[in-house]
């Protein structure tokens, strides 16, 4: 068994020649779509500013936007001759003619005239005590109650982003933040790189779709493929389902086959162990190979890496990632949270400083967790926090067969594969799930 360290690596390598050479991104096809369609999409352009952030000198505050040379000391007196608004900003031509003494009212994020160094704040006059004595259409004097230094209180034009600037790079997966950044500066399209085609099949006599009814006891719903199509989701991949798969080889085959030349990467569920019905090793072996067969983690040892390629060089352009996952539920999670979405975030073209991190948090254990050496676990837990810290209990029964469990869980308990039984109190790695926090 390779561990899931060693498998993790092992992947992240191959896509690295995947990107460079079998599908190399610098020829990846392009989409340009619309900046509100673009969450969690990877630009395939880097974007520049097209002008400077601030445009011009702004306030960063509520005041009065004093001319250069002027006397800032305490007690000194100037005069206000105008105003200058947001979005409506003190006559520029007026603003050539301001003297040392004079300055204008002005608001924040109102343009500094071009006469004027410094902005003092509304709180360092003696505004308020003259407030309602003031004709603001006439001139009028403020005193300042404190000593201000000139260059305050200014927002310098292009101190932010300079016109010309690359804002975001090539490879951003593009979050809210990078969004209103790309909508300040007027974007309203992006080019990214066109989604990866995902294939998704289920294997199993005794599968039934959602929406058909159950004929016979032996018969159960196919929970993998919805789970999967939940956990994918947020990528940046358009998802082929395959639907069920029945157990035999002819079948099987068809259906690999057909994924292999419609998809960039096929993932499966169920039928990758040893049983006599198991045929899905035997069909990747047949049109490609495997790279690797099971992982020492619990749940989810029989997990299958490979790729396919096809029985002659016209079966398809560019190997098909492979990804063969256990068939009951938590194993799937588990497998598609550790090895499948990181590689569909490096495939998909995200730089590695752009693809999701795993949130690992250490808490102290409640409850005595029983443990076997070999391989690293991942057990359901339900993780708390108090005044002290972050708690976590491990359910006592960690069977994978159990759905309603995992359902009640809010994270894993991850113990090492060296590790045995491990008691009460001690610390241990938790991953809390993604979907149940902000």
């Amino acid at each position: 068994m390779i561990t899931m360290e060693a498998l993790q690596l092992a992947i992240r390598e191959r896509i690295n020649t995947y990107n460079e050479s079998d599908a190399p991104l610098v020829s990846r096809e392009l989409s340009t779509i619309s900046l509100l369609n673009s969450l969690n999409q990877i630009l395939a352009v880097e974007v520049t500013s097209p002008f400077n952030v601030p445009r011009q000198n702004i306030s960063a505050m509520d005041g009065y936007s004093i001319a250069t040379g002027s006397k800032l000391d305490k007690d000194s007196i100037i005069e206000i001759v105008g105003e200058s608004q947001a979005g409506n900003p003190y006559d520029q031509e007026l603003a050539k003619n301001l003297q040392a003494g004079q300055g204008v009212r002005i608001f924040t994020g109102a343009v500094v005239p071009s006469s004027c160094d410094t902005v003092i704040m509304q709180e360092n006059t003696d505004f308020a005590e003259i407030r309602d004595s003031i004709d603001k259409s006439q001139p009028y004097d403020i005193t300042l109650t404190q000593a201000c230094r000139s260059d305050d209180n200014i927002r310098e034009q292009g101190e932010e982003v300079e016109s010309g600037e690359i804002v975001l790079q090539r490879g951003k997966r593009l979050n809210p933040s990078d969004i209103s950044l790309l909508a300040n500066l007027g974007v309203d399209k992006v080019s990214v790189f066109k989604p990866l085609i995902v294939g998704i099949l289920a294997t199993g006599d005794e599968l039934v779709a959602l929406g058909r009814e159950l004929e016979h006891l032996a018969q159960i719903y196919n929970s993998n493929t919805p789970t999967l199509k939940t956990l994918l989701a947020n990528l940046p991949i358009t998802i082929q389902d395959y639907g069920i798969i029945a157990d035999n080889l002819e079948d099987t085959t068809t259906a690999v086959t057909k994924a292999m030349q419609e998809c960039d990467v096929l993932i499966s569920t169920a039928g990758v162990s040893v049983g006599d019905y198991d045929f899905l090793t035997t069909v990747i072996e047949q049109l490609g190979q495997i790279s690797h067969y099971k992982v020492a983690m619990k749940p989810g040892k029989p997990f299958v890496f490979g790729e396919l390629f096809g029985e002659s060089s016209k079966d398809i352009d560019k190997p098909v990632l492979y990804f063969g996952l256990p068939g009951n539920p938590l194993s799937t999670i588990v497998g598609a949270l550790q090895f499948v979405i990181p590689a569909l975030w490096q495939m998909s073209g995200a730089l590695l400083s752009e693809q999701p991190i795993t949130l690992n948090l250490k808490a102290t254990l409640t409850n005595d967790v029983k443990k076997s050496v070999g391989r690293k676990d991942f057990q359901r837990g339900f993780l708390t926090q108090t005044s002290e810290g972050y708690q976590v209990e491990c359910f006592t029964s960690q069977q994978s067969h159990r759905i309603k469990q995992l359902s009640r869980a809010n994270c894993f308990v991850v113990i090492d594969k060296d590790n045995g039984n491990v008691a009460s109190g001690s610390i241990v790695d938790v991953q809390p799930f993604s979907w149940l926090y902000i």
